[in-house]
C-alpha cells in the first residue's frame, strides 16, 4: 500500500506539472503523512544531508569539464581526428560520429551535452553531404548516450551514492559495455547505410593524419588521466573530476587558445544552473530514499517479485522492464535516484552482484533518453537537426534497437560485464 502512496504522489504531481525535484519531495511528504509520522525536521536533515556528500562534489565538475571541453575546442579536435581516420569510408560520417561520440563519452559523462556538441558539428556536414537527416540525427542521439556508460559517468555517480557501491569499481565495468554500444552502432549503420549514396570526403594522406592527431593529442589524453589516476589510486572519482576541468580549462586557454574570459564565465554559468538542477534532485531524492526505507517499499516490491527472487537473471530482467518503461515518461537522473533504493536491498538480497547490476540498470535507464514521448536527448537532436520529433524517432529506432540488444547480451552472460570489473579491483 505505500508503494501505491508514494508512486501515486510521484506521478500525480507530474502531471499537475510540477519539477520533478518537487514531485519527488511530495511523494515523500505524502508517505510521512500517510504513516503518521510527518516532521519538517527530517525532510530538512534528510534534504541537507543529502546534498552535502563528498562525492556529489564529483558532478559539479564533470558537467565543468564538459562545458570547458566544448568551448575550448577539445571536442571539435575530435571529430577532426575520426574524420582524418575513418571519414573517407562509405558512411564515412556515420562512423565518424559514432568514434566521436565514444571518445566524447570518456570526457563529460553527460548524454545531453555529448549529443549537442556532436549534432552542431556533424548534422549540417552530414546533411551537405547528402546523408538522410532523421537517420543521421538518430545515429548521433543513440552515440550521445554512450556517456553515461563510458567513464566518467554522472549516473554511475548518483547510482554509487545512492546504492553506496564503488564508483570506482561502477566506471571500470562500464567501459567494456560501453564500447559494445558503440560496435553495435557500427553494425546497425553499416546495415541501414549500405545502400544509400554519399559524397564521400577525399582520403587524408598519412602525413595530414599525423598532423591532426598530434593537434587533437592534447584532448585524447584527458580519459587517459582521468582512467590511469583512478586505477592507480592517484585519486578518487571527486578528485578526479576536478583534473579534468581543470586539465580541459588549461588546454582550453593555453594550449587551443579558445577560451577567454567571457567564455569561461559563460561556461561557469551554464556548470551551475545544471549542477543545480542535479543537486537539489539529489537532495530531494534523499528525503524520499529515507521514507522508502522506513516505509519497506522495497519488502513490498520484493513480495511482488517474489516468484522469480530465486532466479537472478529474470529478477534482474524484471527490473530492467521496469526501468525501460518508466524511462519512456521520465528523465534520466530522477529514475536513478528513486529506483535505486528501491531495487538494491532486493537485488543484495538475491545475491546478485551491485557493480553488475549497476552497469545494466544504467544502460536501460539511458537508453530511455532516446525512448519517446520524453526522450531528452532525442528532443536535444531533434533542435540541433531542425527535424520534427517524429523523424528523429524514425530515425533512432534501428540504433536503439542495437544498443537494447546488447542489454539483452549483458544479461545471458553477465561475464560481459563482470570478469572485466575483476581485472580493475
Amino acid at each position: 500500500m505505500t508503494a501505491a502512496v508514494f508512486l501515486s504522489g510521484l506521478l500525480g504531481a507530474m502531471l499537475l506539472g510540477m519539477p520533478i525535484a518537487f514531485a519527488v519531495l511530495i511523494s515523500a511528504v505524502l508517505l510521512m503523512l500517510f504513516l503518521g509520522e510527518f516532521d519538517p525536521q527530517v525532510v530538512a536533515q534528510n534534504a541537507i544531508g543529502g546534498a552535502d556528500n563528498f562525492v556529489l562534489m564529483a558532478v559539479p565538475f564533470f558537467i565543468l569539464a564538459g562545458e570547458f571541453m566544448n568551448a575550448g575546442g577539445l571536442s571539435r579536435r575530435i571529430v577532426d581526428m575520426a574524420m582524418a581516420f575513418v571519414g573517407h569510408l562509405r558512411g564515412g560520417l556515420g562512423y565518424v560520429a559514432i568514434l566521436a561520440a565514444l571518445v566524447l563519452a570518456s570526457l563529460s559523462g553527460s548524454a545531453v551535452a555529448d549529443t549537442a556538441a556532436l549534432g552542431a558539428l556533424l548534422v549540417p556536414m552530414m546533411r551537405e553531404a547528402g546523408y538522410n537527416t532523421e537517420r543521421a540525427c538518430g545515429l548521433i542521439a543513440a552515440g550521445g548516450i554512450i556517456a553515461p556508460v563510458i567513464p566518467p559517468s554522472i549516473g554511475f555517480l548518483l547510482f554509487g551514492v545512492v546504492a553506496n557501491v564503488s564508483i570506482t569499481q561502477l566506471f571500470m565495468a562500464g567501459i567494456v559495455p560501453g564500447a559494445m554500444m558503440a560496435i553495435s552502432l557500427v553494425a546497425a549503420w553499416w546495415w541501414v547505410s549500405r545502400r544509400d549514396s554519399f559524397n564521400p570526403a577525399p582520403r587524408m594522406p598519412w602525413i595530414g593524419r599525423i598532423g591532426v592527431l598530434g593537434r587533437g593529442v592534447w584532448a585524447l589524453m584527458m580519459p587517459v588521466i582521468i582512467i590511469g589516476g583512478l586505477k592507480m589510486g592517484v585519486f578518487t572519482p571527486t578528485e578526479a573530476a576536478v583534473v579534468a576541468a581543470f586539465y580541459a580549462l588549461f588546454v582550453g586557454v593555453f594550449v587551443y587558445r579558445e577560451l577567454n574570459l567571457k567564455s569561461i564565465y559563460h561556461c561557469l554559468l551554464i556548470a551551475a544552473r545544471t549542477s543545480a538542477v542535479v543537486l537539489i534532485l539529489v537532495a530531494m531524492a534523499m528525503v524520499a530514499s529515507y521514507m522508502i526505507t522506513i516505509a519497506d517499499v522495497p519488502g513490498q516490491i520484493g513480495a511482488w517479485l517474489e516468484p522469480i527472487a530465486d532466479r537472478p537473471g529474470m529478477l534482474v530482467s524484471a527490473m530492467l522492464l521496469i526501468a525501460f518503461g518508466l524511462g519512456m515518461v521520465l528523465d534520466f537522473i530522477p529514475i536513478v535516484l528513486v529506483l535505486t533504493p528501491v531495487f538494491m536491498p532486493i537485488i543484495r538480497a538475491a545475491g546478485v552482484d551491485p557493480v553488475y547490476f549497476g552497469v545494466v540498470f544504467i544502460m536501460t535507464v539511458a537508453i530511455g533518453m532516446i525512448t519517446p514521448p520524453v526522450g531528452v536527448v532525442l528532443n536535444v537532436i531533434a533542435s540541433i537537426g531542425k527535424v520534427s520529433m517524429e523523424r528523429a524517432v524514425r530515425g533512432v529506432l534501428p540504433f536503439l534497437a542495437a544498443e537494447a540488444l546488447i542489454v539483452i547480451l549483458l544479461l545471458l552472460f553477465p561475464a560481459f560485464v563482470t570478469v572485466p570489473a575483476g581485472w580493475w579491483r
